[in-house]
């Protein structure tokens, strides 16, 4: 049975009330997935039938009165409500360092969106760590887009039905907007020459980093330890007994990033803290002076971004969400990202002297496919009973 027609059956199965409500955003979502691309005389049908079906699902819910009647055409091309509407109001969901780069391209976006299409736009933003953010999305804050640390986060919503499969094919670069490199920040004048991957293991040295249990920035500190071994010659073997080594170093393993950024600034413990190099760079620009050291090994720290089909749908407001994330790629929008500390994923934008001045050149650059994407990760590392349990398992021997 062809996708038109198992999409018809399941409408027929419904109840008449419940049919109004997913024949008016089923058209929409025809309208996305298929971008009207009416290759044969079946799509052209079932384009017909979804078309004259909205329109009498809008004209029942109007009573066949006013500016929905019937007889006039639906425009497919916009959101069932929010193209109606002077204003319209997205909900952005985003990691906490995101914040003051979103804060600076949103007024763009705006101005953007109002010129081009009449309407206008407003923010309501939320940001916080990417594994609370996820979880809370899953719980029922109604974000319409979502831009997470990591792409499992992004899965994981993907999981609970929130966001249609192959969202990161929706977008270039498969989903990814902005993305960082792993720094290591030490003590002033670097009392104990920490200048790579390898002097984290060594004896004496005593590291800060959040639980990747339970943080998503932690979780790419692990991942850039393992790929400094892999990626000079070092086999898992290796790789295994450096990162036993190293977090054996570690004094307290902190529930989050922030928190390891003020058990390591404001308590002063440990000899070396392993953040994003975005956020040193934002915390320079804010006047602190910070020492750190961006490896020459290094691992892409990719951040997606989505929309929350389920969301948007309920809220009329995908038309809007779509173009939100589409002009974050634009040159304007990943220059703005640039500013704030994010390494542009516009490769024209990456040549530019201002970019190639700005940020330490890494010689090899790992990235999270090396090692089979975020679900073979977590299976393997964090999962209950992965290596992670049992190089902490050690430990406590």
């Amino acid at each position: 049975m062809s996708l038109w027609q198992r999409s018809l059956k399941r409408l027929q199965g419904m109840p008449f009330a419940e049919r109004l409500v997913e024949k008016a955003g089923y058209a929409y979502a025809f309208n996305r997935t298929y971008r009207f691309r009416i290759n044969s005389l079946k799509g052209f049908l079932s384009l017909f039938l979804v078309g004259t079906v909205l329109s009498v699902a809008l004209a029942a819910c109007s009573g066949g009165t006013g500016s929905n009647s019937s007889t006039e055409p639906p425009n497919a091309n916009a959101s069932p409500v929010a193209a109606t509407k002077d204003n319209v109001e997205l909900t952005l969901v985003s990691f906490a360092v995101t914040k003051a780069a979103h804060e600076a391209i949103i007024p763009r976006f705006v101005e953007q969106w109002k010129k081009d299409h009449n309407q206008t736009v407003t923010f309501k933003q939320s940001y916080g760590g990417s594994g609370s953010q996820t979880r809370a999305v899953i719980d029922g804050l109604e974000a319409d887009v979502v831009h997470l640390a990591l792409s499992g986060d992004t899965s994981k919503i993907e999981k609970a039905g929130l966001i249609q499969p192959g969202w990161e094919k929706e977008v270039p670069n498969n989903g990814i907007v902005s993305k960082t490199v792993a720094a290591l920040v030490t003590r002033p004048g670097n009392p104990k020459g920490i200048k790579t991957w390898e002097d984290l293991g060594k004896s004496g040295v005593k590291l800060i980093t959040a639980d990747p249990k339970t943080s998503g920035i932690a979780r790419w500190n692990f991942l850039a330890l393992w790929n400094s071994v892999i990626k000079t010659g070092g086999n898992e073997a290796k790789a295994t007994e450096f990162v036993t080594n190293v977090y054996n170093n570690v004094p307290i393993l902190t529930k989050d990033a922030r928190e390891a950024t003020d058990t390591f600034v404001k308590q002063g413990q440990g000899d070396a803290l392993i953040n994003y190099e975005n956020e040193i760079i934002l915390a320079q620009q804010k006047g602190q002076k910070i020492d750190y050291v961006v490896p020459d090994v290094n691992i892409s720290i990719d951040n997606p971004i989505a929309v929350v089909d389920k969301n948007v749908d309920k809220h009329g407001t995908r038309e809007v969400a779509e173009g939100f994330v589409k002009y974050l790629y634009t040159p304007e929008a990943q220059q703005e990202f640039v500013k704030f500390g994010f390494r542009p994923v516009d490769e024209t934008l990456a040549q530019t002297k201002e970019v190639t001045d700005k940020f330490h050149k890494v010689k090899t650059l790992g990235t999270v496919a090396d090692f089979g994407g975020w679900e073979a990760i977590d299976k393997k590392f964090f999962a209950d009973g992965g290596l992670f349990d049992k190089i902490q398992a050690q430990k406590k021997r």
